[in-house]
C-alpha cells in the first residue's frame, strides 16, 4: 500500500517537474555529465556555461576551400561563420532540467549519464559568397579562341595558339551549401566551363584546307596555246585562313585574273608600219583572241578548289581598231618632234631590252582622236615577247627583274609625245632619280606590266606614226613623232626644284652566299626631290601652260655583306 502511494506521488511529481524543467530558472545549475563542444558545463549556471563555451567558440575552426586544382586553408570566421553559444547551452539546458528532476525522484542514485552536445554555429551566406568570390576571382576566365597565321619562314598556315575554355566558379552555390552545413571543414566550389568559339581542332581543319589550296595554278586561253601560271605564293595571296574559315580576297582574285589574262590574251594587232631602211612598209592588221569577262566567276570557283590545278578561260575574237586600208600615206607625214635619251654604262641585258622595246614600238600608228598606249604598242613585258632579266625598281629596292631597260624607251617616247604637245592621259614616275635620264631631271616616264602605262591622246587632227632609232654603239635612242604638219609650237621648261631631301645612310644586309668579309653594292643612293616641269603650247586656240609634277623619294644605298 505504501509503495503504490509512492508510485502515484512520483508520477505526479515527475509530471510537475517536467513541466517546471522547461521553464527552469537561469540561476539553476546544469545537471552533471553534460558537455557542449567538449566543454563540461555540468554544475554551471546558464550564464557560467555560456561564458565557458564562449572561450571555445572564440576560436573558429579551419576550413579548406578547393576550386579546381587550387586550395586555401583559412579560419571559418573569414567565410561568414560564427558560433552561437546561447543556443548551444539552451539545448543542454532543456535536457538538464528533465534529468535533474528525475534524479531527485530517484533519490540521486547512481552516476549521472554523460551526454554531449555540439557547438551550434551559423554561416552568413552573403559573407561566405563575398569571401569565396574573392578567392576565385583570378581563376575565372573568359574563353580564348585559337589563332591562326601565315608563317613566312615555312610559307604555310599554322595554328599559332590553342584555345582555352572559359571558367566561372560558382561562389554563390558553394556559400549556400556551406550555410546549410556550418560544421563542414571542406568546401568545394563548383565550376562551369564552356568552349571557345573558335577551337584549335576546327581551325586546324581550315589550316589544312588553306595549305592544300597553296599550289601552282595554270590557265590557258580557249582556242590558243597561250598559258599563264600563278605560283603557290601568288595563289596564297588570294585568300585568308581565318577563324570563320577560308575567306576569299575579292580584290586580289580580280587582280590575279587580270594578271593571267595579261599573259594569255592575244590582243588584236592594229595595222602599222615597219621600215626597210627609211622606207615605211605597211604591216596588215591581225584579229586577236581574249578572255571573256564571264570567265572570272569560273576562275574564282576553280582556283579556290584544291582538287583543281588548271582551267581553260572562255575566249572571244576581237577585231583591230586600225586596218591596213586606214593607214595614212606615210609620204604625206611630217616630223613633228623627236625625243632623245642616252643609256651609257648599261648592262648587256639592259641594252637587249632597250633594243627589243624600241623595235616593238617602231612603226606604231595612233589613229585620229585615238590614244597611244605604250604597253599596248609593246605587246607586254614577257619572256615570250623577247625580254630578258635586268635591274628594275620594285618593292622599294632596285632588284633583278624582267624587262629592265624598257623604261629607257618609255621615257624617250614620253619626251617625244610631250614635246609634240599631245595631251597626257597617264604618266608615272620612277620612285627615285635615275641617272640614265639625266640631265633632264623629271622628264621621264616609268612603265610596269601590268599596272603602270604611258598614254597620250592624239589631238593633231590626223594619224600619228611613231618611229624609233636606236644606236647601241652610241648608247643613244631617238623616238620621232610623224603626222600632219602642225601649226602649234611647244616649249618645254627645265625642271623647277621645290625641295631637296638628302639620302639616308647606307644599309648593310648579310648575304650568307657571299664570302665572309666580302661585300657588294646592290642599290645606289639618291637624294629626294620635289619638282615640276612645264610646257607652253601655242596654237590657233591660244596659249596654254600645263605642269607635270614629280616627287622622288630619298634613296638608300644598300650593300650586301658576307657573314662575319
Amino acid at each position: 500500500m505504501k509503495f503504490w502511494l509512492m508510485g502515484v506521488s512520483a508520477t505526479v511529481l515527475l509530471g510537475g517537474a517536467l513541466a517546471m524543467g522547461v521553464a527552469a530558472s537561469s540561476d539553476e545549475k546544469l545537471a552533471p555529465g553534460l558537455t557542449v563542444a567538449g566543454v563540461d558545463v555540468g554544475g554551471l549556471t546558464r550564464a557560467q556555461a555560456v561564458a565557458a563555451l564562449g572561450e571555445r567558440a572564440a576560436t573558429a575552426p579551419q576550413v579548406t576551400v578547393r576550386a579546381g586544382d587550387q586550395s586555401w586553408t583559412l579560419a571559418a570566421d573569414q567565410l561568414g561563420w560564427h558560433a552561437d553559444a546561447e543556443t548551444s547551452v539552451a539545448a543542454a539546458e532543456k535536457v538538464s532540467a528533465a534529468r535533474t528532476l528525475m534524479e531527485r525522484v530517484k533519490g540521486m542514485i547512481g552516476q549521472p549519464q554523460p551526454q554531449s552536445f555540439p557547438l551550434i554555429a551559423a554561416v552568413d551566406p552573403a559573407a561566405a559568397k563575398a569571401a569565396l568570390s574573392t578567392l576565385t576571382a583570378s581563376l575565372n576566365a573568359q574563353p580564348k579562341n585559337a589563332t591562326v597565321a601565315f608563317d613566312k619562314q615555312t610559307l604555310r598556315y599554322a595554328v599559332t595558339a590553342k584555345d582555352t575554355p572559359g571558367r566561372q566558379y560558382d561562389a554563390a552555390a558553394a556559400a549556400t551549401t556551406y550555410a546549410s552545413a556550418p560544421t563542414a571543414t571542406t568546401i568545394q566550389i563548383p565550376v562551369k566551363e564552356w568552349k571557345a568559339q573558335h577551337t584549335a581542332e576546327v581551325l586546324q581543319g581550315y589550316v589544312d584546307q588553306g595549305n592544300a589550296l597553296m599550289r601552282s595554278f595554270g590557265a590557258t586561253l580557249a582556242g590558243t596555246a597561250r598559258k599563264g601560271v600563278l605560283t603557290p605564293l601568288q595563289v596564297a595571296n588570294l585568300y585568308w585562313v581565318k577563324p570563320q574559315g577560308i575567306v576569299a580576297d575579292e580584290a586580289a582574285l580580280k587582280r590575279a585574273f587580270t594578271l593571267l589574262t595579261e599573259f594569255i590574251d592575244q590582243p588584236a594587232q592594229n595595222a602599222r608600219f615597219t621600215f626597210e631602211g627609211n622606207k615605211p612598209v605597211k604591216v596588215p592588221e591581225q584579229a586577236g583572241r581574249v578572255t571573256q569577262k564571264s570567265a572570272y566567276a569560273a576562275f574564282r570557283a576553280t582556283v579556290l578548289d584544291p582538287a583543281k590545278t588548271s582551267m581553260v578561260f572562255a575566249s572571244k575574237t576581237v577585231q583591230p581598231e586600225l586596218t591596213a586600208a586606214q593607214l595614212p600615206d606615210a609620204s604625206k607625214l611630217s616630223l613633228i618632234h623627236t625625243g632623245v635619251s642616252t643609256y651609257y654604262h648599261s648592262s648587256p641585258e639592259r641594252r637587249t631590252n632597250v633594243a627589243n622595246a624600241a623595235a616593238k614600238v617602231n612603226g606604231a600608228v595612233v589613229p585620229v582622236d585615238g590614244t597611244f598606249s605604250f604597253l599596248k604598242a609593246l605587246g607586254g613585258i614577257t619572256a615570250d615577247n623577247g625580254f630578258v632579266g635586268g635591274l628594275i625598281i620594285s618593292g622599294g629596292r632596285t632588284v633583278d627583274g624582267l624587262g629592265g631597260g624598257v623604261c629607257q624607251v618609255s621615257t624617250t617616247v614620253f619626251r617625244a609625245l610631250y614635246g609634240a604637245g599631245l595631251p597626257v592621259e597617264e604618266r608615272n614616275q620612277h620612285s627615285y632619280r635615275v641617272g640614265y635620264y639625266e640631265p633632264q631631271v623629271g622628264f621621264e616616264a616609268a612603265v610596269y606590266d601590268p599596272g603602270l602605262d604611258l598614254k597620250f591622246a592624239n589631238d593633231t587632227g590626223g594619224p600619228l606614226l611613231i618611229k624609233t632609232i636606236n644606236d647601241d654603239a652610241a648608247s643613244t635612242l631617238k623616238v620621232q613623232v610623224w603626222g600632219l604638219k602642225q601649226a602649234r609650237t611647244v616649249t618645254v621648261s627645265p625642271a623647277v626644284i621645290l625641295k631637296r631631301t638628302p639620302h639616308p645612310a647606307p644599309k648593310y644586309v648579310v648575304n650568307p652566299k657571299l664570302r665572309p668579309g666580302s661585300s657588294r653594292q646592290v642599290d645606289w643612293a639618291a637624294d629626294g626631290f620635289d619638282l615640276y616641269i612645264t610646257r607652253t603650247i601655242k596654237d590657233a586656240s591660244g596659249v596654254r601652260i600645263d605642269r607635270t609634277s614629280t616627287v622622288y623619294k630619298p634613296w638608300q644605298a644598300v650593300y650586301e655583306v658576307g657573314p662575319s
